[in-house]
């Protein structure tokens, strides 16, 4: 099994001196899905949580409405093979879209459609002085980048609390293995808020919206499709927030 972080060495230049540095580097590394005994896709990853990955990525493809539709999930040997066998047929899309970001994730979902959420979207509301409080506990579940940099952290939250968090080399699989955890765990996916560290492109909003999120919150920049999507199925989106700033996007009423 591979690790989530992998050793380097690198030589510092700085004011005309050279220094030998030891340090460890985020893995990135290809790991196929097999549903039903049949090779689907290859994620590029961190080779964590890889089982909630895979479940959670079915969750967010529509494949899969509730962890008892799986009859069973392993990691093979190796850590380069995720078998998930459903108790039921699934029959593997004949057509995948290259998502936007730097590992090249994919979904079978068209771009800027509806997702149908699993719960619908209630009255949350949030406070200005709230945001910052949020912020602090994506910073807090930062585990792998402050040991590494390079990597994105997602949290699921109820607005209050830390509920599910996750990290990846790429920013999508953070809410596919937010997804797979809360499933397994039978963990309620009602409406919440979606924190990140990453871009918010279509396909993150469309796993934060099958994520029951009502308010997503990114430490970066929405994408014009996020902004078209979030504003028609009624999404709080709030991008490049800083502890004392943000920007809200779309439906600004749920932050009062």
């Amino acid at each position: 099994m591979k690790e989530p972080s992998s050793p380097v060495k690198y030589q510092f230049h700085h004011n005309g001196k050279t220094e030998e540095i030891n340090t460890s580097l985020i893995t990135e590394a290809p790991v196929s899905l097999t549903v039903n005994g049949v090779a689907w896709l290859t994620f590029m990853c961190t080779p964590t949580q890889l089982e909630a990955l895979a479940v959670g990525f079915l969750f967010n493809e529509g494949i899969i409405n509730d962890f008892s539709e799986v009859a069973d999930v392993r990691v093979c040997e190796h850590g380069d093979n995720v078998d998930v066998w459903l108790n039921h047929a699934a029959e593997k899309p004949t057509k995948w879209t290259h998502t936007s970001g730097c590992t090249g994730g994919v979904t079978s979902v068209e771009p800027n459609v509806d997702i149908e959420p699993v719960h619908h979207l209630n009255g949350m509301q949030l406070i200005p002085e709230q945001i910052p409080v949020l912020l602090g506990m994506l910073d807090n579940d930062q585990t792998l980048y402050r040991q590494t940099g390079g990597v994105h952290t997602s949290v699921l939250s109820d607005g209050e609390k830390s509920i599910v968090s996750a990290e990846d080399i790429g920013r999508h699989n953070t809410l596919d293995k937010i997804a797979g955890i809360a499933l397994m765990e039978d963990i309620a996916l009602e409406s919440s808020v979606i924190l990140t560290t990453g871009r918010i492109s279509s396909d993150m909003m469309q796993k934060s919206l099958r994520l029951g999120a009502s308010v997503i919150i990114s430490r970066t920049s929405p994408s014009s499709m996020s902004v078209e999507l979030a504003e028609r199925q009624g999404i709080t989106l709030v991008g490049y927030a800083k502890r004392h700033r943000f920007n809200v996007y779309t439906h600004p009423e749920r932050i009062s």
